[in-house]
């Protein structure tokens, strides 16, 4: 139940979808992984739309260089840990959520477990590997992850169901090469928003989300425009390639067991 407190917050949002519409944002956890240039717009605008709970994991300090993009962070936490930094931010935005933060990297061994039980990825990333990882889980929890990228002036960011929609390695089956990259602060601004939006729609239950599409955003000319992406049968992570890998994977073990045997 909401609180008089919680309805006097969010009463502007809740003339679009009332009472119903803003517990489901209450009961709703969601997994940012990454509290840098995406991170940051992602988690504030998750917060002061009153989802419950958040998770934010980063390993990274805050420095001098993050800080034309990163607005969770101040001149005053440069060497801070981006979580420590996060977890200030988020509860005095909006003490009324649940905010946890995670100091550590995301891995392989480590990523469902720290996923949990939430509704939800969210991608803040700046890296393919961590992506396609965080991809798995998703495909492998069934929950959607809500993918966004930026570089310089330039962004792309889609939604992914798994079951239902290609995933991320149906649409990049190879990542690009590895770059410190250059980037302005309004272009994470601007992609974080669409993540954020389709967040609450996937949540809310309304809308059209960003399915099957890939946005793409050149800031250069204030141009939006969509490729249509589609699911990938051979694909290693949703489709029967994937099915292959798995039956690889037992068959792998079946054998090592046998030879301890």
């Amino acid at each position: 139940m909401l609180s008089e407190r919680e309805r006097e917050r969010y009463k502007r949002q809740m003339m679009l979808f009332g009472d119903e519409g803003q517990e489901r944002l209450k009961k709703a956890h969601i997994f940012i992984a990454g509290a840098g240039g995406l991170g940051s717009p992602v988690s504030i605008y998750l917060a002061v739309a009153g989802v419950g709970t958040l998770t934010v994991v980063d390993n990274d300090v805050v420095e001098l260089t993050n800080l034309n993009r990163q607005i969770l962070h101040y001149d005053r936490d440069i060497g801070r840990k981006k979580t420590a930094s996060a977890e200030e931010k988020l509860r005095a935005i909006n003490p009324d959520i649940i905010v946890k933060v995670i100091d550590t990297t995301i891995e392989e061994s480590n990523g469902a477990q720290l996923v949990g039980r939430a509704d939800g990825i969210v991608d803040a990333m700046d890296n393919y590997p961590t992506r396609y990882l965080l991809n798995d889980i998703a495909q492998e929890k069934k929950i959607p992850l809500f993918h966004g990228a930026i570089r310089g002036f330039y962004g792309q960011a889609t939604t992914i169901l798994p079951g239902k929609t290609a995933c991320l390695r149906c649409i990049f089956p190879c990542a690009p090469p590895k770059e410190v990259f250059p980037v302005v602060g309004v272009t994470p601004g601007f992609i974080g928003m669409i993540q954020v939006n389709e967040v609450l729609n996937y949540l809310l239950g309304t809308g059209d989300l960003l399915t099957n599409r890939l946005l793409i955003w050149d800031g250069m000319t204030a141009h939006a425009e969509e490729i249509a992406v589609i699911k990938n049968p051979a694909c290693i992570s949703c489709g029967t390639g994937h099915a292959s890998k798995n039956a690889s994977a037992v068959k792998a073990k079946n054998v090592h067991e046998r030879k301890k045997k």
